[in-house]
């Protein structure tokens, strides 16, 4: 699949553009945990070189004080109640959910064309009333996260159970690919920091 030429790193530290969002004594609800790993799945899903890159990427951007390691980044992944060891790690700062947004939107720059190119593809089958797999791509960013969902999420946790049918999963991974699009812009990282406390703040 085709990927984006990388964007260029920003000149200074992103992190220092996402403010602390209060109440939380510093770490970050179930929703916000849940919502950044499930991006970073649609990342997997899109193409796997990009989600093997991601701690050279996190290097790149100097996030490495935080996300150190691929393992490092793993224990970050795995604060989200949904996954199958996610109960071994309950935490997640707001300093780590920082540059897991960072590098999420950093990421999704990089694969703008590729989701635009999909979102487009998925509008011309609704329209036409076609299934997912007449698009050989769609439904191959399909069939991954499927996969990568049922690989890693908790089969018996009632939020993964909502989504036991090919359907439902599919509506998750394209609304996710929505979502990765708003990443990419100049004010991705403040979007989307934000929209993960949405509802949460009294």
């Amino acid at each position: 699949m085709q990927v984006d030429r990388p964007p260029t790193p920003p000149d200074a530290p992103l992190l220092d553009t996402l403010p602390d969002i209060p109440g939380f004594n510093g770490t970050c609800p179930r929703r916000t945990r849940v919502q950044i790993d499930l991006l970073m799945l649609a990342i997997e899903a899109l193409d796997l070189k990009t989600s093997e890159s991601l701690p050279n990427i996190a290097e790149e951007l100097e996030l490495q004080g935080i996300i150190e390691n691929r393992v490092t980044l793993w224990r970050m992944r795995s604060t989200n109640p949904l996954r199958r060891y996610g109960s071994q790690y309950s935490d997640l700062s707001q300093e780590q959910a920082k540059a897991m947004v960072v590098l999420t939107c950093y990421a999704a720059r990089r694969l703008m064309v590729l989701t635009q190119q999909l979102i487009t593809v998925q509008e011309q089958l609704q329209r036409r009333n076609l299934p997912w797999e007449s698009s050989l791509r769609l439904s191959e960013y399909l069939e991954r996260f499927r996969a990568h969902f049922r690989s890693r999420m908790n089969p018996k946790r009632s939020a993964v159970v909502v989504y036991n049918t090919e359907e439902k999963l599919n509506n998750l991974a394209l609304s996710l690919l929505g979502q990765l699009l708003f990443c990419t812009g100049a004010a991705g990282p403040q979007r989307l920091w934000f929209s993960l406390f949405d509802g949460e703040v009294a």
